[in-house]
């Protein structure tokens, strides 16, 4: 899915639908990344600001259909970490989503005011893990191959543009009819282990270097940046874990703004008039 199909399907439901079932939103917090060199779902020192917007289309008062576009960063560094401190490997990336999914909320906000939701759906995002050398420049990992993706035995390059699948909740507290204010906790189930450039083994130096170039091994293997004694790990020799893939998430702050027009603020308007309380949504 390319980010147009998002963008299209925003624009569909933003033309669409009747005014009153639509909300906007803005939504401001952080982003993180669980993986290799953050192993917590959730690390304060390693996350980083993050900010979206979305609309969410109510089916009826419990069930919405949402898309978001969310753009934040992640990073993860071996200094942080007793076990891996030694192993001294580090990245940083900045990541954008766009996500489409269904929303529940249990409690019907017109006629209470705090209710919990949760939601689930498909993203499409993009990042690229890049890291700083020691002489202070960025460089961007995938180019470098350091476990020899792409020319060594099965590995394949990873690509920087991946499926996930989100999936979180939170609170939501009704203001109003047409504004509300809400805390989100969203992980992010992806189908990659190289958010952070480290998934598998050491290559052979040499293959390393004759495919990549001798600057390759220097972002492969930084143990020697600690300890200048130490030699370039033997192939073979573990550098990350396979065996599970990389999370990223968002948590923050969300408030929500009903799209209306005047001809439904007339509406509303007349409704309150008449002693009416309830929305003026449809209600199934």
């Amino acid at each position: 899915m390319k980010p147009r199909i998002p963008l299209i399907i925003l624009l569909f439901l933003s033309c669409h639908a009747q005014a009153q079932k639509l909300f906007t939103t803005v939504y401001a917090g952080i982003s993180g990344y669980q993986g290799e060199l953050s192993t917590r779902p959730i690390d304060p020192v390693q996350s980083h600001p993050a900010f979206g917007i979305g609309l969410q289309y109510e089916l009826n008062d419990h069930w919405l259909i949402r898309g978001d576009f969310t753009y934040g960063k992640i990073s993860g560094h071996d200094k942080y970490s007793l076990a891996n401190r030694n192993r001294n490997l580090s990245f940083e990336s900045n990541l954008s989503e766009f996500s489409l999914g269904i929303e529940y909320i249990p409690v019907n906000l017109y006629y209470y005011k705090v209710s919990p939701y949760a939601f689930a759906g498909i993203a499409n995002f993009k990042f690229s893990p890049y890291t700083e050398a020691r002489n202070g420049s960025r460089i961007v990992l995938s180019e470098f191959s350091t476990e020899g993706q792409g020319f060594y035995q099965d590995r394949q390059p990873y690509k920087l543009r991946q499926y996930s699948i989100p999936f979180g909740g939170g609170l939501l507290w009704a203001v109003s009819d047409n504004f509300r204010v809400g805390f989100v906790v969203g992980f992010r189930k992806t189908f990659t282990d190289y958010l952070d450039d480290v998934s598998t083994t050491y290559i052979d130096k040499d293959i390393l270097a004759q495919n990549r170039g001798t600057n390759a091994l220097n972002y492969a293997f930084r143990a020697n940046e600690l300890d200048p004694g130490l030699e370039y790990p033997a192939d073979g020799t573990v550098r990350g874990n396979p065996k599970t893939k990389d999370w990223y998430h968002f948590s923050g702050i969300t408030v929500r703004f009903r799209i209306t027009n005047f001809k439904d603020r007339q509406e509303q308007k007349r409704l309150r008039d008449r002693g009416r309380t309830d929305c003026p949504a449809n209600r199934w």
